[in-house]
């Protein structure tokens, strides 16, 4: 796997800062969260990559069969694909802590891939994740810091997917953050907050 096979908006980053990765949500590109995550972790080398699946004419990463209801075969190929992609990254960058976060379908491709590989990323933002199914246990993300956020009137992603989610991930010994809105699948400030605190260097506040 090689660094060039997602479309991403990328930045080099200064010296000694981290990588950042964000996953758009459905029907987004690269654009939609990278100057977020350039606001977030001022100097940070940044690559935002832009789903490589057309749902009539809206990017995702990977396929579904309807709200809900993914197409796990494809899920499981393409987060073989993504995982190559950002160890690809990682290596071409060493030394740098590597920082995730993605908003809806991107906080799904990135669950999974942490999932899958739980060394990939030292710190992981999930925004208004779907989670449908039950994941294996996981003992890489044991220390992991982990942020969930969701509205408790999605309609898209159940507030009871979300709680069992974030009981999963602190079952696999995660240091999991949460933050809660009465609100429903769109981002909130306070969110975007979460999310900083999240990111920020150690001992830095915000």
């Amino acid at each position: 796997m090689t660094t060039d096979h997602y479309i991403a908006a990328t930045a080099p980053g200064q010296p000694g800062t981290p990588l950042v990765m964000a996953f758009h949500g459905t029907g987004g590109n690269e654009r939609q969260l990278f100057d977020l995550a350039q606001a977030l972790v001022p100097g940070a080398a940044i690559v935002a990559p832009r789903g490589d699946v057309s749902e009539h004419g809206a990017a995702r990463f990977f396929r579904r069969h309807a709200e809900g209801r993914y197409d796990m075969d494809d899920l499981a190929a393409r987060t073989e694909r993504m995982a190559g992609f950002i160890d690809a990254h990682r290596r071409a960058q060493p030394g740098r802590p590597v920082y995730g976060f993605g908003y809806s379908n991107g906080a799904n491709i990135l669950a999974s891939v942490a999932m899958a590989r739980p060394d990939l990323f030292d710190r992981i933002g999930l925004l208004h994740p779907l989670i449908p199914w039950h994941p294996a246990p996981v003992p890489g993300l044991s220390g992991r810091h982990v942020l969930i956020t969701a509205g408790r009137q999605d309609p898209i992603c159940p507030w009871p997917l979300t709680e069992a989610l974030i009981g999963w991930f602190h079952d696999q010994g995660a240091d999991v953050q949460t933050f809660l809105h009465d609100g429903g699948h769109g981002l909130t400030q306070d969110e975007i907050d979460a999310l900083a605190r999240l990111l920020a260097p150690p001992h830095a506040t915000r």
